[in-house]
């Protein structure tokens, strides 16, 4: 079949609102274009593929897009439904590894889409929880320092991240800190007086839970990376984890699961919502009452 019998048959297929969101998510793997192309080939839309192989259309778009990987199970009947001989499951990708800046473009992605969240902050505050004052001082120790507009663009991407919290219902949102995160000063006691008192107002409203793991509570399950989950109406969850220059996205059930139980050991160690409030807002006075 030639490029262009393959433009005719996409533009033929039968969902005009669906074809415009599978146009705007160009495959960007070579798992994720040879699905797209034996898809059309089969002459199937996104949702008609989803229909047969007993997935969603979301899961299928990320698929192509290269954003997820089908688990094993999926990639039998996608096998199935388009006569591969195995090619899904045999070139079943992984997606570990990659470097932070690619993994965390598909994880800011999803955050937008979650219906739940939880996420970790073991030495800093989670980035969707930052004031401003906040992540300019982190940036401004950045290593290598970033250029003005590189700088100002990474302020504006992170603040709005955070617009996620307009909607007062969801994601649900929760979050589980290290009291080293509360405790570590960016940018002067002002700044983080400030951060405090937001993290606080966000929780005292009950937009988010916060939970906080004391110092007493020693060593916890969470204690070597950050970590987010994430949770969809039509998509299996995932997980993101991130260290220095590195970050990974996680959609492998059994990892997936590993990471959601871990999050459970450690929230067994954390302090109640409440009692949590009241040792931020504790932090907070404290840094209120430092000379500045």
């Amino acid at each position: 079949m030639s490029a262009d019998d393959i433009e005719n048959t996409e533009n033929t297929e039968n969902t005009e609102s669906a074809e415009s969101t599978e146009q705007a998510d160009k495959p960007t793997t070579p798992y994720g274009k040879e699905l797209r192309r034996r898809r059309i080939k089969a002459g199937l839309t996104q949702q008609a593929l989803a229909d047969l192989a007993i997935m969603t259309r979301t899961h299928i778009t990320h698929i192509e897009a290269g954003r997820r990987k089908p688990c094993i199970q999926d990639a039998r009947r996608l096998d199935q439904v388009l006569d591969t001989g195995g090619v899904f499951v045999n070139f079943l990708p992984t997606l570990n590894l990659r470097k932070v800046a690619i993994h965390f473009e598909a994880a800011r992605h999803f955050e937008q889409m979650a219906n739940m969240i939880r996420e970790y902050g073991g030495l800093l505050i989670p980035g969707l929880l930052q004031t401003e004052g906040y992540m300019r001082a982190l940036f401004q120790r950045y290593f290598p320092r970033k250029a003005n507009e590189r700088f100002e663009e990474a302020v504006s991407t992170r603040l709005e991240r955070a617009r996620i919290f307009i909607n007062p219902v969801e994601p649900v949102f929760m979050v589980l800190l290290d009291e080293a995160a509360l405790r570590r000063m960016v940018g002067g006691p002002e700044v983080m007086a400030e951060q405090l008192r937001h993290i606080h107002a966000l929780g005292e409203s009950d937009r988010i839970r916060v939970h906080v793991i004391p110092f007493e509570a020693g060593g916890h399950a969470l204690l070597s990376s950050n970590t987010t989950l994430m949770w969809f109406e039509d998509m299996p969850p995932i997980a993101y984890t991130e260290a220095l220059k590195s970050g990974n996205l996680i959609d492998e059930p059994d990892l997936v699961l590993q990471c959601q139980t871990a999050y459970d050991h450690a929230l067994g160690d954390a302090m109640s919502h409440e009692q949590s409030l009241a040792l931020i807002r504790a932090i907070a006075e404290d840094y209120e009452d430092e000379p500045h």
